[in-house]
């Protein structure tokens, strides 16, 4: 977000923790150590999946809803709204179809760049085998997910190249990932996009709020992102603003063509209809 008239790369991953917020039906951490694997050897297989996953989703469109409020208080008193689908066009590309975008009355703050880039690609975090040299991984423990067992690590990157042109600056992503431990997939992350940017010269900030993404079981197979959540006070230099965001994706369905995709060496079925294992969380209730 930038503040319309953004500190340094956190240290590794002391930062990292004091991000972690209050989570409904979570258990407790627990530090030991896997029983049977490594650390290194779960790291490997959810990377693996991870890259499986990130191919699979571009086979399949969606709807994607993005809110995003400044409140004064409770009293909600600016919001950017988009709905968009990502779909195919007769040539097979990507493409996204603006269906609804109402004109933003965000006052206090304006969305940029960054911001968009997040939301399309931070928000719904993937780390793919490709990503890892960027990351340091650490493992942290274990912990219950709902009706989920999973191993929880902390991630950061390990250097951040700064850019002059803020508009050109690489973006990462920083914080906690829980992989189930019978999927090696990530099914919840938490943590922001990094780095926030504050200009020695001039008044222009670029922050960004700590957010979760929460994914669902599509197609009996892969995690998909489904639900993110930030709630969070950017603290510019001369107002502090509170903004709500909430991102839902929607109606995920495979795309028809001649691509296979392969889970485990075997090829996904066209039309496999499986409930998903695991709800969204409501946005109406806290968090």
């Amino acid at each position: 977000m930038r503040f319309p008239i953004r500190p340094l790369l956190f240290c590794l991953f002391f930062a990292v923790v004091a991000l972690l917020p209050l989570a409904a039906q979570e258990g407790a951490l627990e530090t030991t150590q896997p029983q049977g694997i490594t650390p290194e050897d779960i790291i490997k297989k959810f990377a693996a999946k991870e890259t499986e996953f990130a191919k699979a989703r571009d086979q399949y469109t969606w709807r994607q809803d993005v809110k995003v409020d400044t409140l004064d208080g409770d009293t909600v008193d600016g919001e950017y709204h988009e709905v968009f689908d990502v779909m195919f066009d007769d040539k097979g590309k990507r493409i996204e179809n603006v269906v609804f975008a109402p004109q933003s009355s965000l006052q206090k703050i304006a969305m940029d760049q960054g911001d968009f880039e997040d939301i399309r690609h931070r928000m719904p975090f993937v780390l793919a085998e490709k990503d890892l040299p960027e990351y340091s991984v650490l493992y942290v423990g274990q912990q219950q997910e709902d009706e989920l067992h999973c191993y929880v690590f902390d991630v950061a990157p390990k250097k951040i190249e700064y850019a002059r042109n803020v508009m050109q600056q690489k973006r990462y992503f920083q914080g906690r990932v829980w992989v189930d431990d019978h999927d090696f997939q990530i099914v919840k992350t938490y943590g922001k996009s990094v780095p926030d940017i504050r200009k020695k010269h001039g008044d222009d900030e670029y922050l960004y709020p700590k957010f979760t993404t929460w994914r669902q079981q599509v197609d009996g197979q892969y995690w998909f992102p489904v639900f993110t959540k930030a709630d969070d006070e950017l603290h510019f230099k001369t107002e502090d603003v509170h903004i709500r965001e909430v991102v839902k994706y929607e109606d995920y369905k495979r795309f028809g063509t001649n691509t296979k995709i392969l889970f485990e060496g075997k090829e996904l079925p066209q039309d496999k209809d499986k409930k998903p294992e695991q709800k969204a969380p409501d946005p109406n209730k806290p968090q």
